[in-house]
């Protein structure tokens, strides 16, 4: 009579399946991650008003930020506490680490660190000269958070370190992708091969690519419209800028790469205003 164990030595066990590509981050992931975004925006600007801190109130038909500080904890609480509840909850659904399902990778950034900071000055340097030609109201809602040099420090660091951070991860890396996989899908032939192909692999065209770079850099324009007092001019700018954060983005694959063009553009545009207000304590200049 043989023993069960000899059979489990001439018949180990079979191996684990393969499993087949996932294409991520898809629409439905991107929607959830801006839905819990603004939702979670909604009710930190809910608490602050039940708190007697609410950062914005209407006067003559427009809404002006009256606490700057709070408005920027209130953002900045909504990133942080969205990338979080992110990076718990994608990586059980993508079985992948919640950076590499973004494509972070930070090693193509760190390698490239110089130029794509440079890349970044002269981009701002190049929107500065653009935006000399463009003739602006005399006041503009961004300028709310240059009324006290303690104001415009924290904005500057919120813009330099924080914002891009997030923008990026929003724009680049989920948006981006979800996008692009879409247009592949409802292009894609409906024949045997394609569908193969299309299990087999995670490659995105370059059709679907330049499709998502010029619809997501609309959406991008369009959130910063407010701050920029909906000028058309100025939000054409700010699409070129999306499109060629975006270019860095897919050249090197990497939305770390792009967060740190993105940051380093900021900081020249924060640059510019720190030196015409001699380091923030002539706040005056901005609007002469």
């Amino acid at each position: 009579m043989s023993d069960p164990s000899d059979e489990l030595l001439n018949h180990p066990a079979d191996p684990a399946p393969i499993l087949a590509p996932r294409r991520i981050p898809n629409l439905g992931h991107a929607l959830l991650f801006i839905s819990f975004t603004g939702l979670t925006l909604l009710l930190l600007e809910l608490a602050a008003m039940l708190l007697g801190k609410s950062p914005a109130s209407n006067h003559a038909g427009a809404i002006e930020v009256l606490h700057p500080k709070v408005q920027v904890a209130i953002e900045a609480a909504t990133y942080a506490i969205t990338l979080l509840a992110a990076s718990l909850f994608y990586p059980i659904v993508w079985r992948r680490p919640f950076l590499d399902g973004l494509s972070w990778n930070w090693p193509a950034a760190r390698t490239q660190a110089g130029k794509l900071a440079g890349l970044g000055l002269l981009l701002g340097a190049m929107m500065q000269i653009v935006t000399h030609f463009i003739t602006p109201p005399k006041t503009m809602p961004i300028d709310d958070f240059f009324a006290t040099a303690s104001d415009a420090w924290l904005i500057t660091f919120f813009g330099v370190i924080v914002a891009p951070i997030f923008e990026e991860i929003a724009f680049r890396g989920f948006l981006l992708p979800a996008f692009a996989i879409a247009y592949d899908w409802l292009s894609l032939p409906r024949t045997e091969a394609a569908r193969a192909r299309w299990t087999t692999t995670t490659d995105i065209t370059s059709g679907a690519y330049a499709f998502s770079a010029v619809f997501t850099s609309v959406l991008f324009a369009l959130i910063h419209a407010q701050q920029v007092a909906h000028l058309w001019a100025a939000l054409l700018v700010l699409f070129s800028v999306s499109l060629l954060l975006t270019y860095v983005r897919v050249k090197t694959r990497s939305v770390a790469a792009s967060t740190m063009v993105h940051s380093a553009y900021n900081a020249f545009v924060f640059l510019t205003v720190l030196i015409a207000t001699s380091g923030y304590r002539h706040l005056d200049r901005m609007t002469k």
